[in-house]
């Protein structure tokens, strides 16, 4: 008989003896369970019929849980978007959780069913995992590391280098919630404002863009560093210049007036639900439509072009014409996120 958990994680949940099989049947196996979920040192899966996609992340996000989401469910969406900005279909994950000793059993519980839901949402499946439990102070509750693995689509070719002078650049939505929102969670400022997480799995506004444009040319996921850190990656991979149109960048509200008051660039807020997508401008109408939906990314918008001016370089065409060139991020993003 399976021993019963108690209401804390203890060392001995990472032994591997009968509480460590308890924490796998009572937590894991209970969200996780199908038919290539293994017990065994590997699991053994179908092999793709085309090319295949691998990624792999980790998640040590502070805290755990947050507005509209928690690290469960980050870490699926963090991965499954990554494969999704190569154009592959998420097919398999494998999971890694290093358990702080003392984590709330009940916390551990609603992580893990956050994950299983959010990847059900894309249809992707935990075939293996891993547990680790760390003594008190040695992590901060639970940091968690992903791999997965999805098969291509057929046609599709994408690379932050793929930029061409023309260009359209999409944003899938309102930038730097994700950042805010665990900045506000962190209650280190004192401000009252009402932002949630846009963590999302965006794995089908994408493939019906690419449906409806598989000449998209590049697709980057706008995490850790945001939008302004993924434009400036693809300036420098493609050797082009941005140019942006401040009126069209599109922020919550809140968010824009927590950086006002901080003194924050929300281009450099991380996102965790949002893709910066560069196509060519014929096809950009199409990709909105596409994306609009899908409740995920109806706020899906052009937000400027590829130029072949100012090489590597992130121009801000401001309300009054003005332009002025986006500072290049420097070696510290605020806030540190992970």
């Amino acid at each position: 008989m399976t021993e019963k958990l108690p209401n804390q994680i203890t060392l001995a949940h990472g032994a591997g003896g009968k509480q460590t099989s308890a924490l796998i049947h009572e937590i894991f196996a209970k969200y996780f369970d199908n038919p290539f979920l293994t017990a065994d040192d590997a699991a053994v899966l179908p092999r793709p019929g085309r090319k295949i996609a691998m990624s792999t992340d980790g998640f040590v996000v502070s805290p755990a849980f947050f507005p509209g989401g928690n690290i469960g469910e980050l870490s699926i969406c963090g991965t499954v978007n990554d494969l999704t900005c190569m154009g592959a279909k998420p097919l398999y994950l494998t999971c890694a959780f290093i358990i702080e000793e003392g984590l709330e059993t009940a916390k551990l519980d609603q992580i893990a069913k956050a994950m299983a839901e959010t990847a059900q949402k894309v249809g992707v499946v935990l075939v293996a995992g891993d547990t680790k439990v760390v003594g008190k102070g040695q992590a901060d509750q639970v940091f968690i590391t992903t791999t997965g693995v999805g098969e291509l689509l057929s046609g599709v070719q994408l690379a932050g280098a793929e930029a061409k002078p023309g260009d359209a650049v999409l944003v899938t939505g309102d930038v730097g919630r994700h950042g805010c929102a665990v900045l506000l969670a962190r209650d280190t400022y004192g401000i009252d404002a009402h932002v949630t997480s846009d963590c999302a799995p965006l794995w089908h506004p994408v493939s019906a863009a690419l449906e409806a444009a598989p000449d998209i040319h590049v697709i980057r996921d706008a995490t850790r560093g945001g939008v302004g850190t993924v434009l400036y990656e693809i300036a420098h991979q493609s050797h082009v210049g941005i140019r942006l149109n401040a009126e069209d960048i599109p922020v919550d509200p809140a968010v824009a007036g927590v950086c006002g008051m901080l003194g924050l660039e929300p281009l450099y807020l991380a996102c965790e639900g949002r893709m910066v997508m560069i196509m060519p401008q014929e096809r950009a109408n199409r990709v909105i439509d596409a994306m609009s939906a899908y409740p995920d990314t109806q706020g899906v918008c052009q937000i400027g072009v590829i130029t072949e001016d100012n090489p590597e370089r992130v121009v801000m065409e401001t309300a009054i014409g003005a332009q002025t060139f986006l500072p290049e991020p420097g070696t510290e993003l605020l806030p540190r996120i992970c």
